[in-house]
């Protein structure tokens, strides 16, 4: 009975210097359905390897100009995406573990059964494509969670990646500050993105969502029979996070007979599980984040001072996002093309009125909300451009309406004050140079001449242009 051939053809190259072991495995392989090249020598072999990519190499050990295994360090060194498995006449234990070792994904001894190549094979190549998936994963939470991916050009922004780069990689401890919705859980994925932990568990709490005697628990785990309920072992987030990160949002919640544990694990990065005694050691990056004063609570007797002062080595402070007006573009076009590739709609841009809406908004749940609202505006458009009808009636509510009409026919005039200003101020922190806040604006250079001729911004104050 013939074996079913794979359901993707996948590329194989068959190293060994019997030609008619050559002949008649690599002509079974080629009737199963597998792209077969073959070679007789390393020498051969290695030159087919850098003429094309292959999925699997097939290698007897023995080889007239070498052996195997100089196969297989090229493979490794040179193409790690292609896997090796070994071939022997001679396998004994000894050598299965040095080819394990050394990198190959199985031995396999001569004469060969048709069906064990096959299921060797074919669990070869479901492993690569689970690396390969595992690999586009990375590479899309890189691209969702990596600090490219936090937009913004304003100076205090930059100054927030500035500090970023430089303490992402190290194990210092963090505080990131700011108002709800500035994207506080978003800096910390892009911090443990950035840093060796990468590839390990990033783990995430909410401290005020759970009860104190439940975030005890969650944190650190407890052991059957602790608590009523408490059934059996629980691992807690910190043991999870052993090797990664793990972030506390809303730190200030915590009850303060919590934090006196939560200072010993951030000292000593050690503690015991709810109900027992056994000490479990971890090595685990913390990142903490917070919408409160805590020098002030700390004042107040809400904080304690000690934990204070031992986390807070390093603070990041995310500005609103209306300290922030020059970003609302960018962001606003960030989060656009995101929803378009999502969802396929045909939604290029915005119009200069929606844009100076947005811009004279207050935002109160900061850059969530601007996210929350150009999905909704996005899927609602019934245009290729956002308009002002397609925005909340709370964003409306901030457009002049003339009183005599009712409508908003003096939109533009009433905004051009507040345009002007926040031009003006770009152009002057660019030291009117146009490419450099065309740039900042996230606007083309001849969308920014025309807002300055509009504006009367046609040249610089003569103790600017000095």
């Amino acid at each position: 009975m013939k074996p079913k051939p794979p359901v993707k053809k996948a590329s194989l190259l068959l190293v060994d210097d019997d030609r008619h072991i050559l002949d008649a495995m690599g002509g079974w392989l080629r009737e199963v359905g597998y792209e077969v090249d073959v070679a007789p020598s390393v020498a051969v072999a290695t030159s087919a390897l850098g003429k094309r990519t292959y999925d699997l190499v097939l290698c007897d050990i023995r080889l007239g100009d070498g052996d195997g295994f100089d196969v297989l360090e090229t493979c490794r060194k040179q193409y790690p995406e292609t896997i090796v498995i070994l071939l022997t006449g001679y396998g004994t234990v000894e050598t299965a573990i040095e080819a394990i070792r050394a990198g190959a994904f199985d031995l396999l001894t001569k004469p060969l059964i048709d069906e064990e190549l096959e299921m060797a094979i074919e669990r070869a190549l479901n492993t690569r494509h689970v690396i390969e998936e595992n690999k586009n994963l990375k590479a899309q939470l890189d691209l969702r969670f990596g600090l490219e991916n936090i937009v913004g050009h304003d100076p205090r922004m930059r100054k927030v990646y500035d500090v970023i780069e430089a303490v992402a990689d190290t194990k210092a401890t963090i505080v990131v500050t700011g108002e709800s919705g500035t994207g506080k859980s978003m800096l910390a994925r892009a911090i443990h993105r950035r840093s060796a932990r990468r590839d390990k568990p990033f783990v995430e709490i909410a401290c005020g969502a759970l009860p104190e005697t439940l975030l005890e628990s969650e944190l650190f785990g407890h052991v059957a029979g602790a608590f009523t309920g408490a059934s059996s072992d629980k691992v807690g987030k910190f043991k999870q996070a052993d090797g990664g990160t793990i972030f506390l949002d809303e730190i200030g919640t915590a009850p303060l007979s919590l934090q006196v544990k939560l200072l010993r694990v951030l000292q000593e990065f050690e503690f015991e599980q709810v109900g027992g005694s056994k000490t479990f050691r971890v090595d685990t990056r913390v990142i903490l984040a917070t919408n409160e004063n805590l020098e002030q609570m700390v004042a107040q007797g809400k904080f304690r001072q000690d934990l204070y002062y031992r986390i807070n080595v390093i603070n990041v402070e995310l500005p609103s996002l209306r300290d922030r007006l020059s970003d609302i573009p960018l962001l606003a076009q960030h989060f656009l093309e995101r929803v378009v590739n999502e969802s396929g709609k045909k939604v290029r841009g915005f119009s200069d009125e929606s844009l100076d809406a947005l811009q004279r908004y207050r935002w109160p749940g900061n850059v969530r909300e601007l996210q929350n609202l150009i999905e909704r505006a996005v899927l609602l458009s019934k245009s290729d451009t956002i308009r002002l009808e397609d925005l909340p009636q709370a964003v409306l509510n901030t457009v002049p309406v003339s009183v005599e009409t009712g409508d908003a026919a003096n939109l533009k005039t009433a905004m051009q004050g507040p345009e002007r200003q926040i031009l003006l101020k770009m152009l002057e922190d660019h030291h009117w140079n146009r490419q450099a806040t065309a740039a900042a604006l996230g606007i083309n250079r001849t969308t920014l001449y025309k807002k300055m001729k509009r504006l009367g911004l046609y040249e610089p104050p003569l103790h600017a242009a000095r």
